[in-house]
């Protein structure tokens, strides 16, 4: 069974250690910079989970996971969400919207690591 991430992260330094530490689990990794295209990228990738920044060009983070959550085929999909501002507002707003999980930057490997395991499991029981 492949298991295929889309990270959607406008910082290359972070979408790069991301796409690396997912690649060595047995991942694959697509990686998209955009947001303002990125709901019809995700279609068109088919992945079994979407890594998604909060602040993106063209589209924030939070209108496109309002946007998939819209979309019947796609409201189950798995979304982590990541943001370098963890106010709980944005949490509060995340959540609102449908996010799958929540996690504020800086993070460690293992809690990526942790995150994305934790959601495909959840992903492939139901």
């Amino acid at each position: 069974m492949s298991r295929k991430v889309l990270l959607i992260e406008d910082e290359p330094n972070i979408a790069e250690a991301i796409r690396f530490l997912l690649t060595r689990e047995g991942w694959l990794v697509e990686t998209h910079a955009e947001g303002s295209d990125a709901v019809q990228v995700i279609q068109g990738a088919n992945p079994d989970l979407v890594i998604l920044d909060v602040m993106l060009p063209g589209k924030s983070g939070m209108e496109i996971l309002r946007d998939l959550r819209e979309i019947e085929d796609l409201q189950g999909l798995p979304v982590l969400m990541l943001t370098a501002r963890g106010q709980s507002r944005d949490r509060e707003m995340a959540e609102n919207a449908g996010v799958s999980r929540f996690m504020t930057k800086p993070f460690s490997n293992a809690e990526v690591l942790t995150a994305v395991r934790d959601l495909h499991a959840q992903a492939t029981r139901s």
